[in-house]
């Protein structure tokens, strides 16, 4: 009998607009139900995957002008949950991840930032952060140390 905790490897794919975010959360979320993931940990792993996913929706597709799709991968290894989302937008534009840095807050009310903190909770969270370009596509590697 298999060790139900221990999930097989998993490939989704979702429309690469707004919308279909959401809905790529939960379908996500509902292969790794077998891993019977502590409410905290599934909550990192839709945080990290939600803001990657929106990154790729509002930056790397922003421009595109034909109907293209995300690819979501996930296996589990030793060291957590590693997830890859796939992309045919835009490069980054210096090729890598951007840092993750904290945006600055000590600052007045009216001059708080309005975005930036992104990146910063993904490479919080994540144990790894890896970004290629790889022909016409973006690969984002993560590792989330959770469901060990």
């Amino acid at each position: 009998m298999p060790d139900p905790t221990v999930i097989p490897p998993f490939a989704l794919s979702l429309d690469g607009a707004e919308g279909a975010v959401r809905e790529g959360l939960a379908k996500a979320m509902a292969c790794l139900k077998p891993l019977g993931l502590s409410v905290e940990d599934a909550g990192t792993v839709e945080l990290v995957l939600a803001e990657a996913l929106n990154n790729v929706v509002e930056h790397a597709l922003a421009a595109t002008k034909e109907s293209t799709t995300i690819e979501i991968r996930g296996h589990q290894t030793a060291f957590g949950l590693r997830l890859t989302v796939i992309d045919r937008g835009a490069p980054m534009p210096t090729g890598t991840a951007p840092v993750s840095k904290a945006p600055n807050i000590d600052v007045a009310f009216d001059d708080l930032p309005e975005g930036g903190f992104g990146w910063f909770m993904i490479h919080s969270l994540a144990t790894e952060v890896h970004y290629a370009r790889v022909g016409q596509s973006n690969l984002l590697c993560l590792q989330l140390p959770v469901g060990v």
